[in-house]
């Protein structure tokens, strides 16, 4: 068995590509937009997966737009997210990863305070767990002594 993808329906195909590509730092590997079924796909992977993907052989992230209703609201399960629970990623260094999206304005929602774990939220709701390659990292400030914010 293998992990092919993760699915996380969105309400914004832009403000989600801005997230998961644009501050995340994921790669758009393939697009499908589908008239019939008014949806489009969008699958991601993480830029040392992004080779392997394009041949499915490693995990990646699916988009999933559906295409609104006739008024453009997009349907109220959005915003619950469908007791969806995470996504996970290693990174190289957990502190360099935060500082990056902070910078691109995302909230730090737990802040990697023992150098090993944080979590984020993507404009969706979804968290999405960051995790320190190998070891963790020595305490840092000012990230060892930031407060949780909002819901993770």
């Amino acid at each position: 068995m293998d992990y092919l993808h993760t699915m996380v329906r969105v309400a914004d195909i832009d403000a989600a590509l801005d997230f998961y590509c644009g501050a995340l730092g994921l790669e758009e590997i393939s697009r499908k937009d589908s008239q019939g079924g008014r949806f489009t796909l969008i699958f991601l992977a993480a830029p040392g997966d992004a080779s392997a993907a394009r041949e499915t052989k490693a995990p990646m992230v699916e988009l999933t737009y559906n295409w609104p209703p006739e008024d453009g609201s997009p349907p109220e399960i959005y915003a619950r997210g469908r007791n969806f629970g995470h996504l996970a990623y290693r990174v190289d260094d957990i502190y360099a990863a935060c500082e990056r999206l902070q910078a691109k304005g995302v909230t730090i929602n737990r802040p990697p305070r023992d150098g090993r774990m944080a979590f984020v939220r993507s404009p969706d709701g979804i968290s999405i767990e960051l995790l320190q390659k190998d070891e963790a990292l020595p305490p840092r400030s000012p990230w060892a002594e930031m407060d949780n914010s909002g819901h993770w």
